[in-house]
């Protein structure tokens, strides 16, 4: 490291590229952390954990009994072991005894993106709620037709204020938080809905995964999904960039094919042998699918991502791929664009199958991080390859999320623990340094 601060000041390497070897050696070195405790107020599994997407300080967790709860990460509100352990318990906790309390377990709580003033959770008593974070009241609620297993909001979004729910029922439901009302719904999948992402590069495009085994892309402004993931429609590796040679040659190509088609009409115009249809009626050679409206011909694709329920997504940071987990215990990592599984081949593991879990992603997307039983894996984006194993949690983990400003990682579980995995400090070493310093220089 002081080779590399060294080249820095010499301005052999860039601060760009500086920073981002600083923070890949913090996050290369998580462990369980030895100077940072959360105290949860919780007496269920946790489902949800997000740390707020303004100033990388509030963490917001949700559980099963009904309970959510605010935590300051960054000022701790106790101390320990001399000053050596920071104890940080909740800013305030909402539960059943709440007036507006939720009746059954939380299963997701998010910050709404804009700012800390409004968070929202979804539950199995079948609300979607909007709280005030400074009254911790209730200022909107929706009424959902079945359990809620997972809500989202754009990060993007200048144009819309919605909440995109997935629940028990086949169809995806939009929330407006500006009107108060539910904006429409999108029909497609044939059973829940138990995860839901909004893209990272577009405001207007949703992504959802249900028990039926799809994943689904739908623009909000159209009719339809307009693209389902099948799982045998594969390339291998990541995209090759785009080289101009290759667009020269595409648009030459686009050129050829466009002039073809003319001139063959040209000719068929001229001639004698053509037959032109009536006007209104249509060929019986084409198939009924071409002549569904095009919001319809998204429920006759019965593709499949996953053979089992999709329970987890994560959409990377460039918005160019998407990584899947599922019931099968398999996680797939899909190209966008293309829609086809990249084939990246990561370790098959032990993934819950009765609840969604939460996968996060570093900053630049090279490390995802995936609850797996009673443990949390760390993976490479691109090769599968699994980095690290995080054990602490006597129970399943359900949740995690990254603090891309300080590279914590954030973990909840059944067993009602949030625990905090840090890089590592040195505590001996900093007792030690304080033990010389009491100590004088005479002796008797």
């Amino acid at each position: 490291m002081w080779k590399q601060i060294r080249d820095r000041e010499e301005g052999k390497i860039r601060s760009e590229s500086f920073a981002h070897r600083f923070k890949s050696n913090r996050i290369a070195q998580l462990q369980l952390s030895n100077y940072k405790d959360i105290v949860s107020p919780h007496k269920g599994a946790v489902n949800s954990l997000q740390i707020d997407l303004t100033e990388g300080r509030y963490l917001l967790s949700a559980a099963s009994d009904a309970s959510l709860a605010i935590y300051d990460v960054q000022r701790a509100t106790d101390y320990e072991s001399g000053g050596l352990i920071s104890k940080h318990k909740c800013l305030f906790v909402v539960d059943k005894q709440h007036d507006f309390g939720h009746k059954y377990a939380i299963s997701s709580a998010i910050w709404y993106p804009v700012d800390t003033g409004l968070f929202i959770t979804g539950s199995y008593d079948h609300h979607i709620k909007v709280w005030d974070t400074n009254t911790t009241q209730v200022v909107m609620n929706f009424e959902m037709p079945g359990k809620v297993y997972r809500t989202a909001m754009s990060t993007l979004a200048t144009s819309h204020m919605l909440i995109a729910a997935g629940t028990e029922d086949v169809q995806v439901r939009l929330c407006d938080i500006a009107s108060g009302a539910f904006a429409h719904t999108l029909s497609g999948h044939r059973d829940g809905v138990m995860t839901v992402e909004w893209s990272t590069s577009s405001e207007w495009v949703l992504v959802t995964g249900g028990c039926d085994g799809a994943i689904r892309f739908w623009d909000i402004r159209r009719a339809g999904c307009f693209l389902v993931l099948n799982q045998s429609s594969t390339q291998l590796g990541r995209r090759p960039p785009i080289l101009k040679c290759s667009m020269t040659t595409k648009s030459l190509v686009g050129q050829t094919l466009c002039t073809k088609p003319r001139a063959a009409q040209r000719k068929l115009s001229h001639g004698s042998g053509s037959r032109q249809l009536p006007i209104g009626r249509i060929s019986a050679k084409v198939p009924m699918k071409q002549r569904l409206h095009p919001g319809m011909l998204s429920t006759q694709d019965r593709a499949t991502a996953h053979y089992g329920a999709v329970t987890g997504l994560k959409v990377t940071e460039d918005g160019m791929y998407l990584l899947s987990a599922g019931s099968d215990s398999r996680l797939r990592l899909w190209d966008v664009e293309s829609g086809c599984n990249t084939l990246v081949n990561f370790e098959t593991v032990r993934l819950q199958t009765n609840k969604p879990i939460q996968l996060v992603t570093t900053q630049d997307s090279d490390r995802v991080f995936v609850p797996c039983m009673r443990s949390v894996k760390a993976f490479d984006m691109w090769s599968g390859n699994t980095c690290a194993t995080f054990r602490g949690h006597y129970e399943c983990v359900n949740s995690c999320c990254f603090s891309q400003q300080d590279q914590e990682l954030y973990t909840g579980g059944n067993d009602r623990q949030i625990l905090v995995w840090s890089p590592p400090r040195l505590i001996d070493d900093e007792a030690n340094e304080g033990s010389m310093e009491d100590q004088d220089n005479w002796s008797s």
